[in-house]
């Protein structure tokens, strides 16, 4: 097993992508050197400063304001405005020398051969033996690029292939060269993997490897179907959307956002290097596309693509589509397909695709021959791209955000349906994939004993995909380790005495259903087993309490039972606080309102870095009710130091409630006393997290946990907090910054955390807590505009503003 360490490394280039990937190594704690040219003139700022291209602050001008345009740029490529403070900028003139200090050496130039040897050239002067040094190149073969270099420099040389946003888009193509040892190629794989979170792949050195490959085939793809079957811009995104897994942006928003010239570039170097790939004339470009470069219609960089944003003459902001027929732009169409409403109550994405594939309209007709053009394409690039088919399907979901790759997609459908389709649509497999159903393989993957298997064509029989021991799929465990099941949740025994209780609602909302789940998962830990995991691996952990059932109680002025639900919902909190079993919340993605409850109630957090938290009942004309007011007010008392100015504490808590603030990554959950420090950890790899969740839970009852002992010590600062709350809702209620009913709001927030109306500090219990916040939400919800925004909430998704 390798000993080496990355404490620092040095990323050559501060494009876009350069940046990104240094804030993505600070992200998880490396130290960065980014270095770029020396500007090789003043700019006007300079000269009227009087600055010469001597002085520092020009020679580094070109990556301190490339990475500064990263550091604002949203989506942010860092975890923490702090982490940034671990990127030290520099030129390759005066500071070249310095990576001699570092652990790996990143080239991320300009995608020019020349360039690119002129840069290894010079690196190679002052790089220190055995010193990892790899190329994020997205499609120059690997082996040109260390020609002419010492054994040494080619044993430690391959490319490390990022995707844009290096943060957000988890796949890693690790593609060898012609000397690269197989164990700088191991420790690669496995440090993508554990340290930055990626989804490794180990590809081959073709043109545009493994995810660009693929990806761009699609698209080209759709480029040519498009006008064969006469769809606009919007269908084939309505086509190619959520429906099918893939991110909201579908294709040609997509193709707007990374930009047009960039797939160009992509499709022109496979068209140019793969003259004997079966599909090569598709990699050709259509005439509407070659008219759109020349127009400079690249999309969001230059302003328009196959979507252009204008000012109606009302000064209201409108999107406008391209129609590719005349090339004029338009206002957007809706597309509607009956096929698609036949899937609306198919929650999970994979049952949906053999309804699609039978479609009767347009829709049917595109799925089949999308679907047809894939399955053929992806079955002739084995052995080509990838010896293995599993490595195909891992590229496209953590490069293109697909939620399934082709070969499971393929699965869903039927392998043999899936032969059908493309024989009616004139396309032809691969000659092993008809020898695997000939041999009785009837699909591409397995599931045994809670692990993967994939079919390997060389072996023709099905083998255990690698690399799973540190993950646990839930997927895959879900019916042979049911311990219970409801409506709302399926609690499974994940091993070593340990539960887990995944959510199965709507957007993993809670409601009486997962709330009878969790306390009949408590039960199940506390009387046979030693820990409890609450953790699931939808989209997002949960996007909050069920609202609608919330509406239908309140507008039906049913006080009693919404009374009772609330306090049912507070009282399954307690229990997680206060089970004589640990347990542990695994949020991810959007965990907000009672999600975030719910973690706050946790023994511990196991949150992964891209954890979007924040209580957020405010937006629906709320407070917090499900112990979220109660544990803010607590947290606050806990952090009140000596010499600390108590109001000012507990206005921070307050403000992280009445503002709705929801963290734009687990790091910044801790700025807002959602996480704790010092408690709650954070993991980089999202799929790694059911598994270091089980772990943590496992150690605390092999320490010996010990039931907690309820709270009566919570310092409360009753009027002398009152009064100040009440003071500044006034300011802003008549400066207009808040609405009369936000006031109403905030002022109900300022009595629970206060503790109420006391007339000095007091120490109060968490249940005295409780029970104001729930009379303050109650209350709340007898009031004819809440009950408007949490019905404008149900019908749009967003909050309204009273």
């Amino acid at each position: 097993m390798s000993k080496r360490r990355i404490k620092k490394v040095a990323i050559i280039g501060s494009g876009i992508m350069g940046s990104g990937i240094a804030c993505h190594f600070a992200n998880i704690g490396v130290e960065v050197l980014l270095l770029d040219i020396v500007p090789r003139e003043l700019n006007d700022a300079e000269k009227a400063k009087g600055l010469t291209l001597e002085d520092k602050v020009v020679r580094n001008r070109i990556v301190n304001t490339a990475l500064a345009a990263s550091l604002k740029s949203k989506p942010s490529p860092i975890y923490h405005k702090d982490f940034a403070n671990r990127i030290t900028t520099g030129n390759l003139e005066d500071d070249i020398a310095k990576v001699a200090d570092v652990d790996w050496i990143m080239e991320v130039v300009v995608e020019r051969l020349d360039i690119k040897k002129q840069v290894f050239e010079k690196l190679e002067q002052h790089r220190t033996p055995g010193t990892l040094i790899t190329s994020n190149t997205s499609g120059i073969p690997i082996k040109f690029m260390s020609e002419g270099r010492s054994e040494d420099f080619q044993k430690h040389f391959c490319g490390t292939h990022f995707f844009n946003p290096a943060r957000y888009l988890k796949l890693f193509e690790v593609i060898p060269g012609p000397k690269t040892s197989q164990d700088v190629l191991d420790f690669l794989n496995g440090y993508g993997e554990q340290f930055l979170g990626k989804t490794s792949v180990i590809a081959k050195d073709t043109p545009a490897f493994i995810g660009n490959r693929i990806g761009i085939f699609g698209i080209q793809s759709l480029f040519h179907q498009v006008k064969e079957l006469g769809l606009t811009v919007e269908e084939v995104d309505k086509l190619t959307g959520p429906v099918i897994g893939r991110p909201k942006s579908a294709t040609f928003r997509t193709v707007d956002v990374v930009g047009l010239d960039t797939l160009v570039h992509v499709a022109n170097g496979i068209y140019d290097n793969c003259p004997n790939d079966e599909a090569h004339e598709l990699f050709k470009l259509p005439d509407f596309i070659n008219t759109m470069m020349e127009n400079k219609w690249l999309g969001s960089k230059t302003g328009q693509g196959f979507y252009k944003k204008v000012k109606t003459d009302d000064g209201k902001s409108e999107i406008l589509s391209l129609d590719l027929d005349t090339l004029d732009y338009r206002s957007k169409k809706r597309a509607s397909f009956p096929t698609l409403e036949l899937t609306k109550t198919v929650d999970k994405v994979i049952d949906r695709f053999p309804i699609l594939v039978k479609g009767k309209d347009k829709a049917g007709e595109f799925y089949r021959k999308n679907f047809a053009a894939m399955f053929a394409y992806v079955s002739h690039r084995i052995p080509e791209i990838s010896d293995e088919l599993y490595k195909i399907d891992d590229a496209m979901k953590a490069g293109f955000g697909w939620e399934h790759g082709p070969f499971q997609i393929w699965d869903a459908i039927g392998v043999e349906k899936g032969l059908e389709i493309m024989k009616a649509e004139g396309k032809t497999p691969a000659a092993w994939v008809n020898d695997m159903v000939a041999s009785g393989n009837t699909s591409f993957y397995t599931v045994k004993d809670g692990a993967t298997y994939f079919y390997d064509i060389d072996k023709k029989a099905q083998e255990k995909v690698p690399g799973q021991d540190s993950f646990i799929i839930l997927d895959n465990i879900r019916k042979s380790n049911e311990v219970f099941k409801n409506s709302g949740v399926v609690v499974e025994d994940l091993g070593d005495g340990i539960l887990n209780v995944e959510f199965q609602s709507k957007m993993n909302t809670i409601g009486g259903d997962v709330l009878a789940g969790l306390n009949k998962a408590i039960d199940l830990a506390e009387k046979d087993f030693a820990g409890l995991v609450v953790g699931n691996q939808g989209a997002n952990f949960s996007v909050g309490a069920n609202i609608g059932m919330i509406f239908m109680m309140a507008a039906e002025q049913e006080y009693d039972e919404l009374n009772m639900a609330i306090k049912y919902f507070q009282d399954t909190m307690m229990r997680m606080r206060y089970s004589s079993i640990p347990t542990i919340s695994a949020p991810h993605g959007m965990t907000l309102g009672g999600g975030c409850e719910l973690s706050l109630h946790a023994d511990k957090v196991v949150a992964a870095a891209e954890t979007y938290m924040g209580l957020v009942e405010f937006g629906v004309g709320v407070i917090p009710g499900g112990g979220g007011s109660k544990e803010m007010a607590l947290r606050a008392q806990d952090t009140f130091k000596k010499g600390d100015v108590e109001l000012n504490t507990l206005q921070e808590y307050f403000l992280t409630i009445g503002m709705a603030k929801v963290s734009t990554s687990a790091y910044e959950a801790f700025d807002l006393g959602v996480l704790q420090k010092g408690k709650d950890i954070v993991v980089v790899n999202k799929d790694r997290q059911i598994a270091t969740a089980k772990a943590h839970a496992k150690l605390m009852a092999n320490q010996g946990y010990t039931q907690p002992v309820k709270r009566k010590d919570i310092k409360v600062l009753g009027k002398q907090a009152l009064g100040m709350f009440l003071v500044g809702t006034d300011s802003m209620e008549a400066s207009h910054y808040i609405s009369e009913h936000d006031q109403k709001i905030a002022n109900k927030l300022a009595y629970v955390m206060a503790g109420g109306d006391l007339s000095e500090p007091t120490k109060v219990s968490e249940q005295y807590l409780l029970d104001l916040e729930r009379e303050a939400f109650l209350s709340l919800c007898t009031e004819r505009k809440t009950l408007e925004r949490i019905q404008h909430m149900l019908k749009t998704g967003k909050p309204l503003r009273n």
